[in-house]
């Protein structure tokens, strides 16, 4: 069927605010609180069956509190600040260490510390939802808070040698020999995804702080990003890295470079800087133009990883999928190519056949390349609704705000075209 670009957006817009306030939104207020110990459950099945035992870790604590502070600026209604209140509480009381300063990883189900290991990560994470926090309900001591975490990772954490910030320390700031975020990771000094999300962090702090250390160590993040993490003869990012930036990886993360192509360009207009702005969006396009012709499957969804050989992992997580939809919209905004906003538009239709659950509710975690769901957790601590409630909301934002409406274009016909030139090279 042949549609306009307007007619695009149009739907896109309508179906993704339906999809946040008629799915997402509502799985997370009616199954996730914790009503007796506070904060989130820290694990739901895949059944949708509370472990009310489980762990509660800071990055779904701190996501939780980015996610509805983040919807509440959109759309004020109270329950939205309920539950970011509700956040708020549990990330600035039971996971933050008063003696030592920042969050733990984790506590118990009951608020105790259980993991206390202070990853910069995590930091970044409750930096970019206190700093939310504070745009949505002007709470200064939020925006305090925010300044103090900002300020521990730049006194703890900062490689003054090299640049950038080793990523792992104890509860009393030691640095750790052990510094991966999960099992599957490369035990390397850096890493692309803590310096991107600090990047994320640093961005939004600044929307609330304008400080001119603040702009300087973004433009510095830019810079590594740019002259470090970018690899320019593949158009992708260095997963791991060595202390002195050497790349240790050959992974190609196809959801990160998706994200970072639209971060990054985000950094660089909060910062105000248009001949960085101009530097970025090369480096953005490059990002977003490989991952279109190297991870978009032939039926619409990302892939996850790859490497030099070509795809490891054909499996495709829910949160991939989430940032492609920002990243090749993003892309369209920069160059009218229409050929990124079908690639958006058929990401939107690969989640609504595959990824969302339709009898439990929000969005499976994981699929297989043809889209039949694992059965993984529902909520765990990476499992959160930061990234396909972004989404929504950096496409509503967008599609209203747009000064990039194309004139009508064969948009359906352009995706049988792409679809059918990936089935020729696969």
């Amino acid at each position: 069927m042949e549609i306009t670009v307007e007619q695009a957006i149009a739907n896109l817009q309508e179906e993704l605010k339906a999809e946040l306030l008629s799915d997402i939104v509502p799985y997370w207020l009616n199954n996730t609180v914790d009503h007796k110990n506070g904060g989130f459950i820290g694990r739901i099945t895949y059944d949708n069956e509370p472990v009310f035992d489980a762990g509660k870790g800071a990055i779904l604590t701190a996501r939780v509190l980015w996610t509805f502070s983040s919807i509440y600026r959109r759309i004020q209604k109270e329950e939205y600040r309920t539950m970011a209140d509700h956040a708020y509480k549990y990330l600035t009381s039971k996971l933050w260490d008063e003696e030592y300063g920042g969050v733990y990883w984790m506590v118990t189900a009951n608020g105790e510390p259980k993991d206390t290991r202070k990853h910069v990560y995590v930091q970044a994470f409750a930096i970019y939802a206190l700093s939310e926090y504070y745009l949505a309900f002007h709470k200064e001591e939020a925006l305090e808070q925010a300044k103090e975490l900002y300020h521990l990772i730049e006194d703890k954490c900062t490689d003054s040698e090299n640049g950038g910030y080793y990523e792992s320390y104890t509860y009393a700031w030691q640095l750790m020999d052990d510094v991966r975020l999960s099992d599957k990771d490369i035990n390397e000094p850096k890493s692309m995804n803590t310096h991107l999300h600090v990047l994320e962090a640093y961005t939004n702090l600044y929307r609330c702080w304008p400080d001119e250390l603040v702009a300087e160590r973004l433009s510095q993040l830019i810079d590594i990003f740019a002259g470090h993490i970018v690899n320019p003869e593949r158009s992708s990012m260095h997963t791991f890295l060595g202390e002195d930036w050497e790349p240790r990886s050959d992974e190609i993360s196809f959801g990160h470079d998706i994200e970072a192509s639209w971060l990054l360009i985000e950094a660089a207009e909060v910062l105000g800087n248009y001949p960085r702005r101009e530097e970025v969006k090369s480096i953005s396009l490059s990002l977003a133009k490989a991952v279109m012709k190297d991870g978009l499957d032939q039926n619409g969804g990302l892939l996850n990883e790859a490497d030099s050989s070509g795809i490891t992992d054909d499996n495709k997580d829910w949160w991939p999928q989430a940032e492609a939809i920002v990243g090749f919209y993003n892309a369209w905004q920069l160059t009218g190519d229409p050929e990124f906003l079908a690639a958006s538009c058929s990401v939107w239709d690969f989640i609504q056949k595959y990824v969302l659950d339709k009898k439990y509710g929000e969005w499976h975690e994981k699929v297989t390349r043809m889209g039949v769901p694992h059965k993984l957790d529902k909520v765990r601590s990476w499992k959160c609704p930061y990234h396909n409630s972004r989404a929504v909301l950096e496409i509503l934002a967008r599609s209203e705000n747009s000064q990039n409406i194309l004139s009508p274009s064969k948009l359906g016909e352009l995706i049988q075209v792409n679809t059918t030139s990936k089935k020729e090279k696969s």
